[in-house]
């Protein structure tokens, strides 16, 4: 068989999967468990456990804009392919959303960039239907159950195709839009290019914006809100004047004699931080001030949806890549999980901002080759499951699964090796976690590969 060529619906996703393989081979600690130290068991027998598929605005907004029959009809594949719960994205990376809100600043989306027949295109919405509305009562009819995904600390784009968002639509918020440490200085990423915008999670106006949305999302009838890029845009954010500000607070008011250079060199790439031998004197404090950041907003987001519908289960999706994920500022894991014990980069205080505890359901993208289904450490679908069920412990759903489509853009597999790892992820992640989750509705369609999750999901379950 000859194997097709992959579909990449952004170049991003591809670069961002094996940047982040490069950064794991390099991380500072190792997240292969202890000699002879045995995971606990699941604590649900396979058939019982859930198993999402992620529905990207973007990728999917040819098929689904303007036509609530292929919502339908791709629902119906994903029911009969053996999921049980669908990821709607509702609000993509530009920060406009695609449900009802009244939130001052809030935008309806109008377009969105997306592949089509090959070549990266507008694909406008001219229907006036409620988008998510739409996937709430078709999925609800086939007895899904249906998340919002909400693209959080973002709030805008620019492609070739055009700009959207908040942060271009009014010129008053650029405060709102995160300062990056570059080599030519710190600089507001307004004025670094395009691409996606990143919003400064230490600005409480941004954070109120954001539970205003979320507390709109939540008067659906929704089973769940996913939180997607909850999370600083990478270690060269944020280094505004108001994070330097809250952070020699949080120091005990002390003064940066240097900044940012007392954190991190000026200009310095995640690659560079991890090369280091010795830190800059406030680096690891830096990353447990970050955390804080994170996990004090994930409280105030989860009591905004709760304040609305208690019954909405709250939770997030983040990459399973635990080593290096401190780059984005977020501590996935349990506060009963000591990360200082294994990792340079953690303090003792960096286990306090474990925000597991807050979840009722965390997503964990285990975004390893299909060439690498199984293992014990990071970087296969099965190692990322099991190390990442371990330091969430007790209490959230934890799902895990690939990205499928965007595992493979070195063409080192077989088409029929990647069919093979669709249908081998499923029990590898679902034996070793609570549930199953598959990254991207898109990619199922464009390689025809539904029979390969549906075959996954009936070996893993008992079905045959």
């Amino acid at each position: 068989m000859t194997k097709k060529k992959p579909h990449f619906y952004t170049v991003i996703a591809s670069t961002l999967l094996f940047g982040w393989l490069f950064l794991s081979v390099a991380c500072n600690g190792n997240d292969n468990p202890d000699p002879g130290y045995e995971f606990p068991d699941p604590p649900k027998d396979n058939a019982e456990k859930p198993r999402y598929i992620w529905i990207d605005a973007a990728a999917n907004f040819p098929d689904f804009a303007n036509s609530r029959e292929n919502i339908t009809r791709d629902l119906k594949l994903a029911k009969d392919a053996g999921f049980t719960d669908v990821v709607v994205d509702i609000r993509p990376t530009s920060g406009d959303i695609l449900y009802n809100s009244s939130v001052p600043g809030s935008a309806k989306v109008q377009w969105l960039g997306a592949w089509v027949n090959g070549v990266y295109s507008k694909v406008e919405r001219s229907a006036t239907w409620d988008y998510l509305q739409a996937f709430i009562e078709e999925g609800h009819k086939l007895d899904l159950k249906v998340h919002a995904g909400f693209n959080t600390m973002v709030g805008g784009h620019s492609s070739g195709l055009g700009s959207q968002g908040i942060l271009y639509r009014d010129a008053s918020k650029k405060d709102w839009a995160t300062s990056e440490n570059l080599s030519i200085g710190i600089t507001n990423t307004m004025d670094a290019g395009g691409g996606t915008k990143f919003f400064n999670p230490t600005n409480e106006e941004v954070q109120t914006y954001l539970c205003d949305l979320l507390k709109d999302l939540a008067k659906y009838d929704l089973d769940g809100i996913i939180l997607d890029r909850g999370r600083f845009d990478g270690m060269q954010s944020d280094f505004s004047e108001l994070s330097r500000r809250k952070f020699e607070s949080y120091l005990g008011n002390v003064k940066l004699s240097s900044f940012p250079g007392d954190i991190v060199p000026p200009g310095a790439t995640m690659q560079q931080v991890m090369a280091l031998t010795t830190y800059p004197p406030y680096f690891t404090k830096w990353l447990e001030f970050r955390a804080k950041v994170i996990h004090d907003f994930m409280e105030k987001a989860k009591s905004a949806v709760k304040s609305v519908n208690p019954d909405i289960l709250f939770g997030v999706y983040v990459g399973g890549w635990y080593s290096t994920y401190y780059e984005v500022g977020v501590n996935w894991a349990s506060d009963r999980y000591n990360p200082s014990l294994t990792y340079k980069w953690a303090t003792p205080k960096y286990k306090d901002y474990g925000y597991a505890a807050l979840m009722d359901q965390i997503l964990i993208g285990a975004y390893a080759s299909p060439l690498r289904v199984y293992g014990t450490s990071e970087w296969s679908m099965q190692g990322f499951s099991r190390l990442a069920k371990d330091k969430i412990k007790d209490g959230p759903i934890v799902v895990a699964g690939p990205d499928v489509g965007n595992w493979d853009s070195n063409n080192q597999a077989s088409q029929q090796q990647e069919n093979q790892a669709i249908v081998e992820s499923v029990k590898a992640c679902m034996d070793e976690c609570d549930g199953y989750f598959l990254f991207d509705m898109i990619h199922l369609k464009i390689a025809n590969q539904w029979q390969y999750a549906k075959q996954g999901i009936d070996l893993a379950v008992g079905n045959k």
